[in-house]
């Protein structure tokens, strides 16, 4: 495809396959399979870290482009030569969890609700012989997160259910994600920005447990009972507008409040939506989130999920955070109500291709003012596409509830 094209379009997609090699877009080297293409959770803990170390793309067992060097890739040389990582904006962690502008500072969130910080861990058995940290007695695994297992316990104290994610330090910090970072620095920014939030469509982090003598690490959170949005491993199926509205309208409000408070979540999916006891939706793994000041939502780092990333983060070494989450909110809805994927192609470069490239497909026979909301949604141009404030007030949105109100 001849540069000329592009340079007539919005989007200059395929630049780097010509004669501007560091023009490729800078976020595709990071995935390679279908397998990470929908980034659904895997059993294995060693997989998981391998398969999260593919996300930031660097890794011993990588080649020289960031891709796994096994045989499942499925992008041609030629586009995976132009594929250039980028360093990531983030310095090296030096003792703290407070980080300055480009480290994700989290100075400008005001504390709701105290976590527990717990410096030392006795791992040891029940009277039954289920294994325990501390207080809490192992029930079973319910998933993986970003870098380690998510594992349900029972506090004997409250009697209370937890998910509890649990880490190797050792293990996340050799885990490099960048030149400068390490898995480690990932970890501890969720936790640093997870400390600051308080709001009922969030899962909220109860307790920090590090042992300084120990190599575990754990992160003990809310427990939403009702899993996540979806049965299954992806979008069999649409749930009805009627559902997807109600779960629509309480991720806008957590999402409200998230970009009120100068937090990018970055990877906003239907695996990251759980259904809490009370019904409520609860947006949950902030691992690939971020912190903005003074209203600059631009962000550098490497967004989260592939199949759900906007056009912009396609293409750009920089993106504006906010928009970005609003895309892969309207990719959530979209894979709600009609059950598949917005854009999706054979491949990994297919897909992005497709993100940039095609026409949102709606069917005809599609609720007007869902289609309306949609295209708002999924508009390519971040700055045409539907803000927070439009959708929450949205009369697809609001046909059975009143508008979305901001929080401070």
């Amino acid at each position: 495809m001849a540069t000329d094209c592009c340079e007539c379009c919005c989007f200059f997609f395929l630049r780097h396959n010509r004669k501007d090699p560091e023009a490729a877009i800078p976020n595709l080297y990071k995935h390679s399979s279908e397998e990470r293409l929908l980034a659904f959770s895997v059993d294995q803990e060693d997989r998981l870290l391998t398969h999260s170390a593919s996300q930031h793309g660097t890794k011993s067992t990588f080649n020289n482009y960031g891709l796994p060097s096994d045989n499942n890739v499925s992008i041609s040389t030629d586009f995976s030569k132009s594929m250039l990582p980028i360093m990531d904006p983030f310095k090296e962690w030096r003792g703290s969890w407070k980080f300055s502008r480009l480290d994700n500072t989290c100075e400008n969130l005001t504390p709701h609700m105290l976590v527990k910080e717990t410096h030392h861990v006795v791992r040891s058995e029940d009277s039954n012989g289920n294994k325990m940290i501390n207080e809490y007695v192992r029930e079973c695994k319910i998933g993986t997160g970003s870098y380690g297992k998510v594992v349900l316990h029972r506090s004997k104290e409250d009697d209370k259910l937890y998910a509890i994610k649990m880490f190797h330090k050792s293990r996340l910090r050799k885990l490099r994600i960048s030149p400068t970072e390490t898995a480690m620095m990932d970890v501890l920014r969720e936790v640093s920005i997870m400390k600051e939030l308080d709001h009922p469509n969030i899962v909220h982090l109860v307790e920090v447990i590090d042992d300084p003598e120990s190599d575990h690490f754990y992160m003990v959170l809310e427990y939403a009972e009702g899993g996540w949005i979806f049965e299954g491993s992806g979008p069999v199926g649409g749930i009805g507008e009627a559902v997807s509205r109600r779960y629509l309208f309480d991720v806008v409000a957590g999402l409200m409040y998230l970009h009120q408070h100068n937090v990018i979540h970055g990877d906003i999916k239907p695996e990251n939506l759980l259904i809490g006891g009370d019904g409520l939706i609860k947006i949950c793994d902030f691992g690939v989130s971020c912190l903005f000041e003074d209203g600059d939502d631009e962000v550098q780092r490497s967004p989260g999920t592939p199949i759900f990333t906007a056009p912009e983060c396609c293409v750009g070494v920089t993106y504006h955070g906010k928009a970005a989450d609003i895309w892969a909110l309207g990719c959530t809805l979209y894979c709600m109500v009609l059950g598949r994927y917005p854009f999706k192609g054979e491949t990994l470069q297919s897909t992005y291709e497709k993100i940039v490239f095609d026409p949102l497909y709606l069917p005809e026979d599609l609720n007007p003012e869902l289609s309306n909301l949609l295209k708002g949604l999924l508009c390519k141009d971040p700055k045409q596409r539907i803000c927070l404030e439009a959708v929450a007030n949205h009369p697809w949105v609001v046909m059975d509830y009143q508008p979305v109100q901001q929080e401070s």
